[in-house]
């Protein structure tokens, strides 16, 4: 494998992982605004009222989206499998 065979491979590993943990990410930052934004209107500051449905939106998000993570990493895995004597070498 050449240098730039080794970089080609290491930024696509990186999108790929920027792929597939964004959904999550994006679903509880949401979560997390409109919890403080509701926290700091009512100024109700119970600190588990945070976490309680940033965990439900997060698995949620993970559960709808798992389809769909399953064909971006099997569309990165497969191919690197199939080439695997020329990645070893």
């Amino acid at each position: 494998m050449t240098i730039d065979q080794i970089m080609f491979l290491g930024r696509d590993a990186m999108i790929v992982t920027l792929l597939l943990a964004a959904p999550m990410l994006l679903s509880g930052m949401i979560i997390g605004l409109l919890v403080s934004i509701l926290q700091s209107v009512t100024q109700i500051q119970e600190i588990t009222l945070t976490f309680v449905p940033k965990i439900f939106v997060v698995l949620l998000s993970f559960v709808l989206f798992m389809p769909w993570m399953g064909d971006t990493l099997l569309g990165f895995v497969v191919p690197l499998l199939a080439n695997l004597d020329t990645v070893v070498r």
